[in-house]
């Protein structure tokens, strides 16, 4: 890198830095910068982050190494991200593959010769209802087919050809406009007045809106299902300060793309949600983490961070209260699936690897800088306001004893109307399927690529915590597909997306890969099939976190329910 250049690098990632008073968080951020304005880390980047945070090249080269948006190798002017995920698999993405590597002239994980393309799969990218989907750079185009592909990639051609225009046209076709991000049924959040939830918090004492969320028996609603009010509770109870709330905004569950809606439609009422919790916590900052790929969402949320701001609803003194302070940042992710896990999130908001810590202690405890911290789901923070406007009566007024309320599904896969659906908890999956037009699905997947296959024998059962939990994933799998094309794609996710960590996830999951294979050919023993079913067992038993205590699941509940299928191969 020539002097020059290296200068001017410096003095822009050290602004970055700045930002984030040179602590160990500014890491990301700052590789985050250098990969898009670079298209690449090379060594003398390393050295200069290094230098600049006061750590060394390795646990910088570390870190890039682990996130697929910041990883040093060098790429195209234009990444070009197809998802392989399961619903863009459904939806016809190898037609989508072959199209794309004709009109770019590279294969998959290759750069075209003029350094303007790079051509890779992408993971879950949050939109399931519009596959095939992909990313170029943070543009993303949705429903694609040969003709659709051979226009964009010329655009970009011809955005390249045209050096002679002052301004570039923007390419982006999917933005977060209502008529593209839709919800197929009403949602309860178009009903409820700005700002009602926090005018009642206000006027609430801390112990009250932590007991009115307790009462309410809200559960967290990313799908581990841990009561709100009980999390909220140990985070007050702790003296030390400063304490964080924190929106996991990282909807990397293949499958789920509620949150991507919340966000765009709902941000105002997430961050209100985010106030109130922070009210109840006795926390000053808050910390939205966005994931990687809802990056053209960044720009709306912090211009109503903004506008809240101006408003007396952030910042100093809210409401009129002396001391109740509370500043919210946007930060974004770096493209790694673990990260939706609380502690893996955290380890990234820090600028470490996201690898999951060891529990206890648990973040509302230990968490953000060892500081107590509350992580709900974008979904959970959004009903928080509702539940205050509305009351814990009409929360509790539907659902069942153990689930209330009402809940987002992400509907995708083979039926007749996919989208976001609100539904009460206890409804059951046929009943969904009539709404959905899925009614001759032969199984339905639930809960994502970590979630079980839920056969048409099965589908009285509920969708609830204490029968078939979900963090809102429902995956229509249609009469005519192959089940072991589902169980391949989804081990090939969890083997890509494994951060290592553990042995039990690490080595089970590519044993579980390699089975598929063994199970196309017909030629396994019952011995064989016990094997596997020990390791799926010590998988979820002894695995770190919740990645690879779970990645077992879809697999041997198709090998338990679609047994008559996997023999004649």
């Amino acid at each position: 890198m020539a002097d020059n250049r290296l200068e001017e690098l410096r003095e822009e990632i050290t602004a970055v830095a700045r930002s984030n008073d040179f602590t160990r968080a500014a890491l990301i951020p700052m590789l985050r910068y250098i990969k898009e304005k670079r298209q690449g880390i090379d060594g003398e980047a390393v050295q200069l982050v290094a230098g600049i945070l006061g750590i060394s090249p390795a646990q910088v080269h570390a870190v890039s190494t682990f996130y697929s948006f910041i990883h040093p190798e060098t790429q195209g002017k234009y990444v070009f991200r197809l998802c392989r995920t399961y619903s863009c698999e459904l939806a016809g993405k190898e037609e989508i593959a072959r199209a794309l590597e004709n009109e770019l002239g590279v294969t998959f994980g290759k750069t075209s010769a003029d350094g303007l393309f790079t051509l890779e799969w992408a993971n879950c990218m949050g939109m399931c209802d519009q596959g095939p989907a992909m990313l170029v750079n943070d543009d993303v185009y949705t429903r694609l087919n040969p003709e659709k592909v051979r226009d964009i990639v010329e655009r970009y051609r011809s955005r390249e050809e045209d050096t002679a225009a002052a301004e570039k046209p923007a390419l982006r076709e999917v933005t977060v406009d209502a008529d593209l991000t839709t919800s197929a049924n009403e949602l309860t959040f178009s009903t409820i007045p700005a700002n009602e939830g926090l005018t009642k918090a206000l006027a609430m004492s801390r112990v009250d809106i932590i007991d009115t969320m307790r009462d309410s028996k809200l559960k967290g609603r990313g799908g581990a299902g841990f009561p709100t009010g009980i999390k909220w509770n140990f985070a007050a109870a702790e003296k030390r300060t400063p304490k964080y709330i924190i929106c996991n905004a990282d909807e990397g569950e293949p499958g789920t793309f509620k949150d991507r809606l919340i966000l765009a439609q709902y941000g105002d009422l997430v961050i209100e949600g985010m106030t109130i919790a922070a009210r109840a916590i006795g926390a000053p900052i808050g910390l939205i983490y966005l994931r990687a790929e809802y990056s053209y969402l960044r720009p709306r949320l912090e211009e109503i961070i903004k506008k809240r701001t101006e408003a007396g609803l952030l910042g100093k003194n809210i409401g009129g209260i002396e001391g109740f302070d509370l500043t919210i940042l946007v930060v974004m992710g770096a493209g790694a699936y673990v990260c939706g896990e609380e502690t893996a999130l955290i380890e990234s908001l820090e600028g470490s690897r996201g690898e999951p810590r060891n529990r206890p202690p648990f973040p509302v405890v230990s968490g953000f800088l060892s500081r107590p911290s509350v992580v709900n789901n974008v979904e959970t923070l959004a009903w928080v306001p509702c539940i205050l406007a509305k009351g814990v009566h009409w929360f509790k007024s539907v659902g069942t004893d153990n689930s209330a309320g009402r809940k987002l599904f992400s509907v995708s896969g083979d039926c007749e109307r996919p989208g976001i659906y609100e539904f009460p908890f206890g409804i059951t999956v046929a009943e969904l399927l009539r709404e959905v037009g899925g009614e001759d699905a032969k199984a339905v997947q639930i809960g994502g690529a970590s979630g079980c296959c839920v056969p048409r024998k099965d589908f009285e059962r509920r969708l609830a915590f204490e029968d078939i939990p979900t963090g809102g994933s429902v995956m229509v799998i249609g009469p005519g597909r192959d089940m072991l094309d589902l169980a391949h794609n989804v081990m090939d996710f969890f083997v890509d997306e494994s951060c290592g960590n553990c042995a039990p996830c690490r080595l089970g999951n590519r044993k579980l890969l390699d089975a598929v294979g063994v199970l196309r050919k017909g030629k396994f023993s019952d011995d064989y099939l016990a094997e596997l079913r020990k390791v799926a067992e010590t998988m979820q038993g002894t695995a770190k976190c919740g990645l690879g205590q779970a990645s077992s699941v879809a697999f041997m509940s198709i090998l338990e329910h679609f047994r008559d299928e996997i023999q004649p191969h």
